[in-house]
């Protein structure tokens, strides 16, 4: 992880999401995953799984989007109080 990453991550660990502060927190949530180059997580549909003879191509992209997903769904639990 970068030092950009690092200092843009403490934006989310400083201000947790709570019950009063979504808009803040999703607005440093979009610009932490864009730096990381993962907001296209939350922007895009999953996709389909490809097929047992699909190209490496194909299930290298499925692999990635659902890597890239468990890291986004890891930031967002652990930048929540936890009372959410």
């Amino acid at each position: 992880m970068t030092n950009n990453t690092i200092l843009l991550r403490s934006l989310l660990e400083k201000e947790k999401l709570n019950d009063i502060n979504f808009l803040d927190w999703f607005c440093n949530l979009r610009i932490v995953l864009k730096q990381e180059r993962k907001e296209y997580v939350i922007e895009e549909p999953v996709p389909d799984e490809p097929a047992a003879n699909a190209s490496s191509v194909d299930k290298d992209k499925f692999k990635k989007h659902m890597d890239d997903m468990l890291d986004v769904g890891c930031l967002m639990l652990s930048t929540m109080t936890p009372e959410l």
